[in-house]
């Protein structure tokens, strides 16, 4: 489906989830296993909740998360001072992301 990415190897691709850069060390099972929290709750999700949106509170933590995307090193430098890969930062497990806001 997206034939201009056939002749890029693994090292010049960038996999982006919740404005997180994803370092190629990283495998899913480590992510999951781990609860790897992003900016805006966890990175990989597949329990079972309650959906909140039915109780029309903006305060609570959504589990929903963020499609992933995988874009071209290449295209990542040359945009990066661009919306939206001007948000993206390296992920980092040490990091609190409980603080992290929309706005800048």
């Amino acid at each position: 489906e997206f034939k201009e990415l056939r002749a890029v190897s693994v090292e010049n691709l960038l996999f982006v989830k919740e404005d997180l850069i994803i370092p190629h060390h990283y495998t899913f099972y480590d992510l999951i296993v781990t609860k790897a929290r992003g900016k805006s709750g966890p990175l990989f999700s597949w329990d079972v909740h309650e959906d909140v949106r039915l109780l029309h509170d903006a305060t609570k933590e959504k589990n929903e998360s963020h499609a992933a995307k995988v874009v071209e090193r290449r295209w990542y430098e040359r945009n990066k001072h661009i919306f939206p890969a001007n948000r993206w930062e390296i992920y980092d497990p040490a990091t609190d992301y409980g603080k992290y806001t929309a706005k800048d």
